[in-house]
């Protein structure tokens, strides 16, 4: 009898075999600077608020399989056009998916920029996609001669362009974006994750435009914990994604809390305003530091370079200080360091574990 090992080995795909598991540090007594959350957490009246709506939710049954009042509550807090069918996912990260196994015909061609979001090639792999990168400029700008370059030569069925980038920070100039969604014979997402801190969206512009969609996410905004993702765009495109949305795919809790929650909005967007100024003003201080490049960033994180990325990282961890280290994740981002923005006191013990460097 073969082992489980042996079976795995044989059995499984070996692009799979070949890669690892997304990894996610443990972050226990830290200050977490790595995963672009909101460092705030609801106030006490509503949290209190939300005990008593998760109290009364019935988990002995299945989730509203629609999530039709999750959508009319994104729909009416955000402003979201009524030509515009919406689908909700699991987080951003499965309508990614979703959209990849839905286009993903043989010989389908996945492009993206380079650096971005990681999981735009890993979903290209798991839906057996070919995954074309196109690698920015220098200065981590877009290079959008190459990517209507790669269009024209490799036809690609789907397109992912995050707005503003991640893990860059800086937003692509919107009329290069209209030139790539015009040029492709595909579709292209829009990936709007860092919206609530760019405040700049595509959404004005997407009735123009039959082959794009807009997708986004409540993790930003501070509703991590519940993964919630949205994407909305022509109802032709809506209604084929919903095919490849598995069933009863956003639980009871997270509609529960998304619907208690987005009656107070306000109070997301007082955080966002905060997290924006305090964005700034930790950029300014980073730029005065010695050897730290800091680039121009539209989202709730700043990108930085340093003369030792591995060093640097490893004690601001030793200082109780998460953060994400990019360095050898690309070749643009040689010695790259990703600082989320978290609380004034937060930023504060950054900066000083920095400067004492």
């Amino acid at each position: 009898m073969k082992t489980a090992a042996q079976f795995a080995a044989i059995l499984v795909r070996p692009e799979i075999r070949a890669i690892n598991a997304y990894h996610v540090a443990p972050a226990t007594g830290m200050i977490k600077l790595d995963a672009m959350e909101n460092p705030y957490r609801l106030p006490e009246p509503l949290r209190a608020a939300l005990g008593r709506e998760l109290a009364e939710v019935a988990i002995n049954r299945y989730p509203d399989a629609s999530g039709a009042a999750v959508k009319a509550a994104l729909r009416a807090t955000l402003g979201i056009d009524e030509r515009f069918a919406l689908i909700l996912g699991n987080g951003s990260d499965e309508l990614i998916q979703i959209v990849a196994v839905a286009l993903a015909r043989p010989g389908a061609v996945m492009l993206a920029v380079e650096p971005s979001f990681v999981m735009y090639k890993a979903n290209a792999l798991l839906a057996q996609m070919r995954y074309v990168g196109v690698p920015l400029l220098p200065d981590f700008t877009l290079d959008t001669e190459a990517v209507l370059s790669a269009i024209a030569r490799e036809a690609p069925s789907l397109i992912f362009l995050a707005y503003p980038n991640n893990p860059t920070g800086n937003l692509f100039p919107l009329a290069d974006i209209e030139r790539i969604v015009r040029a492709a014979p595909g579709l292209v997402v829009i990936d709007e994750a860092y919206h609530p801190f760019a405040r700049v969206s595509f959404a004005e512009r997407l009735a123009e435009f039959p082959n794009a969609i807009v997708m986004r996410t409540l993790s930003k905004l501070g509703l991590a914990g519940i993964r919630l993702g949205y994407a909305f765009g022509d109802p032709a495109w809506i209604a084929e994604f919903d095919k490849a949305r598995p069933p009863y795919n956003l639980n009871s809790l997270t509609q529960a809390v998304a619907l208690t929650v987005l009656k107070h909005a306000d109070v997301l967007e007082g955080q966002a305003a905060t997290l924006r100024a305090e964005r700034d003003a930790l950029a300014g201080r980073l730029a005065q530091l010695p050897r730290v490049q800091v680039f121009s960033s539209a989202a709730n994180f700043l990108l930085v370079r340093v003369p030792d990325a591995n060093a640097t990282f490893a004690r601001l961890k030793d200082a109780g200080i998460l953060i994400k280290n990019l360095h050898g994740w690309h070749p643009l981002l040689e010695q790259c360091l990703r600082l989320s923005i978290g609380t004034p006191a937060e930023n504060a013990a950054l900066l000083g574990a920095l400067q004492s460097m």
